[in-house]
């Protein structure tokens, strides 16, 4: 949506969504409200799925105390906890079909049912996970160096700055670009210039999705390096009289790597969708708002949220093990089977 002017604002803003929502009269049609009504209550079930499983493994985090040794992972869940919140909150308030009105309607439309927050969220768990690979990199490939560098003030420096950073972006887009009209909010879609959206549209795809990959790769490529030269050298002089307690701390520190790996790519794969089709709509390839094309590429991204807490449920080997004594017909380990991740 672009605003050209005051009379185009109101008419272009309309098109884009009402196209697929409404008929020109104002009625819904019936295969688009169907795709609408079972679209919002899949994400509504995922939404409760999902906060249901990151409270579990917050739980478990905590049980463990792996809260205060794993900062920054602890707060990727409290990311996906507030993600699946909001999904089930915002879209419940969507199946209402609630008609906007007055200064309660204005704020209802920027801050929920724009999903503002809920991109908030979304972005700040994006920053997150970056830190968290950072993390990784400075402590395998320069372990001197992260001695001095990730001190507890700066994971926590970290942590606000996922926070502050992403509310601070999106609150500022959602304001600009968000507006209710007859009782309707419109959020994300009205732009000043067509030059802005393009702008931002590449923008984002740049910041969120190709750095953050190129990170990815470059921190988990030196880091299996690393790791590769380490288990060799361990290999060449492990012996009958050698230490388990380093081979059980190097085998500790590399299921972390593998656990931050498999969310990392689950991450690239189930955001590429969304970010492709979110440029393609920017930049003008794709001009034509289609909800089947929106609705899978959302629902993709959403399975990333949910997803997530069972990856660190069989991974990560402190919350496995609160997790099983969760299980009634499961037996406990033994104390003095116990390891910890450092």
């Amino acid at each position: 949506m672009y605003e050209e002017s005051s009379s185009e604002h109101l008419s272009v803003a309309m098109t884009t969504e009402t196209n697929h929502v409404q008929t020109t009269g104002g009625s819904t049609t019936s295969s688009s409200s169907e795709l609408l009504f079972y679209f919002q209550c899949v994400v509504i079930f995922i939404g409760v799925f999902g906060a249901a499983a990151n409270a579990l493994i917050l739980y478990a985090m905590i049980a463990s105390k792996q809260h205060k040794k794993q900062l920054l992972i602890f707060n990727q869940n409290v990311f996906d906890l507030c993600s699946c919140l909001l999904l089930v909150i915002i879209y419940t308030l969507k199946l209402c079909n609630i008609y906007l009105n007055g200064t309660l309607g204005y704020w209802l439309c920027m801050m929920l049912l724009s999903e503002n927050l809920l991109w908030c969220s979304l972005a700040g768990s994006m920053i997150n996970l970056v830190s968290i690979t950072i993390e990784r990199y400075l402590k395998v490939v320069h372990h001197k160096w992260s001695k001095k560098l990730l001190r507890k003030w700066v994971k926590i420096a970290a942590v606000a700055f996922a926070w502050i950073s992403a509310f601070t972006l999106h609150m500022a887009v959602a304001f600009s670009t968000s507006a209710v009209m007859d009782g309707v909010c419109y959020g994300y879609v009205i732009w000043k210039s067509r030059a802005a959206a393009i702008a931002y549209g590449i923008w984002t795809f740049v910041s969120f999705f190709v750095i953050v990959i190129f990170i990815f790769v470059f921190c988990y490529w030196r880091i299996l390096v690393v790791i590769r030269r380490q288990a060799r050298v361990m290999a060449a002089h492990s012996g009958p009289g050698s230490s388990t307690h380093q081979t059980q701390s190097h085998h500790i520190q590399s299921n972390v790597i593998k656990t931050m790996i498999i969310v990392s790519a689950f991450f690239v794969i189930s955001w590429m969708p969304d970010n492709i089709y979110y440029l393609m709509m920017n930049v003008g390839l794709n001009q034509t708002f289609l909800q089947s094309e929106h609705y899978i590429t959302m629902f993709v991204a959403f399975l990333y949220t949910c997803a997530n807490p069972f990856i660190y449920a069989t991974k990560f080997d402190p919350v496995r093990r609160i997790l099983a004594r969760l299980i009634p017909c499961k037996k406990s380990q033994p104390a003095g089977g116990s390891t910890e991740i450092r």
